[in-house]
């Protein structure tokens, strides 16, 4: 049972919310079936006891004097899924208040309810002057109240002005901040996966956004539109900053998600640039990750992602702040989700060993981790390269490129990290073809690398070799 959808959706309940459902489940509004309240006891009491469900146990307890019935458990079992995601969606409803006071104008005034809908009317527009958030939905909010409000006033006053302006411009601001929101991470996702979107109406967006400056002084319009900016090459480091500046001074006025995906969409950014372009780009997004781990939104379900992880040590190393990496990796190191977490520290360790030159005891921190993760397997495999080429152990080296080689052609899909990888296993062969001496050689070589047209993630240590 333990694979059931019920009881991976079920496992993540709780103790708040196992309360509330048990008051679901038992109200007879929503549920009349017995079965379905003994069998979420069931799974209440498992979940308690931290035992896996049994199907047989869980038949037994629902209905202990009838023989297993394999069909009978499935629809309970079908049943109570369906009650819990009744439960979410119920639950849902009332996130937003300024939402429920709205609709409750609408449901009075459909019944001929003046009084009781303005009175609802104005409670809706209380709670929108004092919802905090001021994303794309919230003019959706905007624009439903005023919708509303102007099918009240059409109702009882047929000869006064009207808000239909006024809704008009919020349906226009709501559109434009989804609009170039999507934009933004479609031209993200782009730029990793080469492929190409078709974006419609956006370019007479940005003249109507550039034209007028009530929707442009919106931060989820302004935002959004310097993100699009700097993602699609234009005036990158200009958008980029005012995209920042904006980030830091009305982060308050997103929501925890859209906020924590707006900073990783410029930390992404950030750390290609700075593979491109250098200290600029990589001390700018340095601050952006320590803004994030500060507001802690870099944290899911209490955890921090182990790319973010690995990113964040590899990017101090690079700035030499070795120490303020040293103490991350290890003050961190609990966020991390348990299966990854010894492989994570033992990788970003032996970075801070390589960083130190104490290269034993980064061979031996590589050592003791399993590297499942492609990304995670190509950064130890290039950190036991470096090592191997500075400690001039070029048997071992050779052996190590020729498997680093077949190991990223074995690899599925990967995008232009297959590129990345296999131009610097044959640069690092390129080092080791030229004579002991041969500037001349080693300078055309350097040239070579320095036109690389792709990212290349080891530029710098490879221009900084020697022969």
């Amino acid at each position: 049972m333990q694979k059931t959808i019920l009881w991976e959706a079920f496992s993540t309940l709780d103790k708040a919310e196992l309360r509330e459902m048990g008051k679901f489940v038992r109200s007879p509004f929503f549920n009349q079936k017995q079965p379905l309240i003994d069998l979420f006891e069931y799974l209440c009491d498992c979940l308690k006891q931290k035992k896996i469900p049994d199907t047989l146990s869980a038949h037994a307890a629902v209905w202990p004097d009838i023989l297993y019935d394999d069909q009978r458990m499935r629809l309970a079992n079908s049943d109570l899924l369906e009650l819990l995601e009744h439960y979410w969606t119920y639950c849902e409803q009332f996130v937003a208040p300024q939402r429920i006071r709205t609709r409750l104008a609408a449901q009075y005034r459909k019944r001929n309810l003046p009084k009781h809908s303005q009175i609802a009317l104005r409670e809706a527009r209380a709670a929108l002057n004092s919802h905090h958030l001021r994303n794309a939905e919230y003019f959706d909010d905007r624009g439903d109240f005023e919708v509303e409000q102007y099918r009240f006033a059409a109702a009882v006053k047929r000869f006064e002005a009207f808000n239909l302006q006024e809704i008009s411009d919020l349906m226009d601001t709501a559109f434009i901040a989804r609009k170039l929101r999507h934009v933004c991470f479609a031209l993200s996702h782009q730029a990793v996966f080469k492929t190409q979107y078709e974006f419609g109406l956006l370019e007479a967006v940005f003249d109507y956004v550039k034209k007028t400056p009530s929707v442009f002084d919106q931060p989820a319009v302004a935002l959004y539109y310097h993100a699009c900016c700097f993602l699609a090459g234009v005036d990158g480091e200009v958008h980029f900053e005012r995209f920042r500046l904006l980030l830091t001074t009305h982060a308050a006025l997103f929501p925890e998600e859209e906020i924590r995906a707006l900073y990783l969409l410029a930390i992404n950014f950030g750390v290609k640039k700075s593979n491109e372009y250098g200290e600029v780009w990589l001390r700018a997004t340095f601050a952006l990750y320590k803004e994030a781990l500060a507001r802690e939104l870099l944290l899911e379900n209490g955890f921090l992602s182990r790319f973010a992880y690995n990113n964040i040590v590899g990017i101090a190393m690079r700035l030499e702040e070795v120490e303020w990496a040293e103490d991350f990796l290890i003050r961190y190191k609990p966020l991390l989700e348990r299966r990854y977490r010894e492989a994570s520290f033992s990788l970003n360790s032996a970075r801070v060993a390589y960083r130190r030159k104490h290269y034993g005891a980064a061979l031996q921190f590589l050592q003791n981790a399993d590297y499942k993760d492609f990304i995670n397997s190509m950064n130890a495999k290039i950190l036991q390269m470096k090592i191997y080429y500075e400690t001039e152990e070029t048997d071992i080296l050779l052996s190590h490129l020729d498997s680093m080689q077949n190991y990223i052609r074995r690899q599925g899909p990967i995008g232009y990290h297959r590129d990345n990888y296999l131009r610097i296993v044959r640069y690092v062969q390129a080092l080791l073809r030229i004579r002991p001496g041969d500037q001349t050689a080693l300078a055309t070589l350097h040239q070579k690398i320095a036109a690389e047209p792709i990212l290349l993630t080891e530029k710098t240590w490879l221009m900084a070799q020697k022969v």
